[in-house]
């Protein structure tokens, strides 16, 4: 089944166009798409491959043999909400991390040492069962490849307001204006922020997109952003800090467009 969505309306960063998406509903999916989870860490181009999401069919969460199963389409607040009402420690991190469950995994996605890959146990794919100790994965990184359709976790007791708290603090700093998030990892040692306010970027605008004044590592869209507009943007970022500290930034904004996709 397809689905048209608007990316422009869908995407946190409110840039893209319309597009037919195939919706995974029966662990069948075409292997020539590109998966896509809640659109809240990319940027959609003007020609993009053929993409694909989960349908609502992976969006649960429960509790099977001493373990916290969720759906890979599971909106974050529905996580925090679960865990909450059940006593589930160290999934109050998630509650700042906007996104599906599957987006979150793929990325190894958190706030400074709380990662979602602290208490994985498993992912579902295609495959079968992947165990965590299997999957190569570090700071915002791993190595699926698959389309995952669930994954397990350790279950310990004590869910924390006072961690939700610091979690919420954590993030006060972070501009209103859509976008998707950090546009870039912080190198080892350093800050993506810094790099970029230390080259005069923090506040630079080319249309409706601005490197934010209010935080220099988010890029943010003032209403009619353009996807052009958001690669001339970050190339000139890039650009800059190879320049002057010899520091090639990596992005941690993916890019959903052919010209921008190696591997497409």
């Amino acid at each position: 089944m397809k689905k048209t969505i608007n990316f422009k309306q869908f995407s946190s960063i409110k840039i893209g166009q319309e597009a037919d998406v195939f919706m995974i509903e029966d662990f069948q999916y075409p292997h020539d798409h590109y998966l896509l989870g809640a659109s809240n860490n990319v940027l959609i181009g003007t020609n993009p491959p053929p993409l694909m999401m989960l349908s609502k069919k992976y969006d649960y969460i429960k509790i099977e043999d001493d373990f916290l199963v969720i759906g890979a389409a599971t909106p974050s607040g529905k996580i925090v909400s679960f865990c909450k009402k059940n006593n589930i420690a160290n999934f109050e991190f998630v509650s700042r991390l906007p996104g599906t469950l599957g987006g979150m995994l793929k990325m190894n996605a958190g706030l400074k040492e709380f990662e979602i890959f602290n208490n994985l146990v498993s992912i579902l794919t295609c495959k079968g069962q992947v165990v965590k100790e299997d999957i190569d994965h570090g700071y915002r990184f791993t190595a699926i490849e698959d389309v995952v359709f669930e994954a397990k976790f350790k279950i310990e007791d004590g869910f924390s307001e006072e961690k939700m708290d610091l979690f919420k603090n954590m993030r006060s700093n972070q501009p209103k204006e859509s976008s998707a998030g950090s546009c870039f990892k912080n190198p080892v040692g350093d800050y993506a922020g810094r790099l970029i306010e230390a080259v005069g970027l923090k506040g630079k605008r080319i249309g409706d997109m601005e490197f934010s004044s209010v935080h220099a590592n988010f890029l943010v869209n003032h209403g009619n952003g353009t996807f052009e507009d958001a690669m001339e943007l970050i190339l000139l970022v890039e650009q800059k800090v190879k320049a002057e500290f010899g520091i090639e930034l990596q992005r941690e904004i993916i890019i959903v467009d052919k010209a921008y996709m190696p591997s497409v």
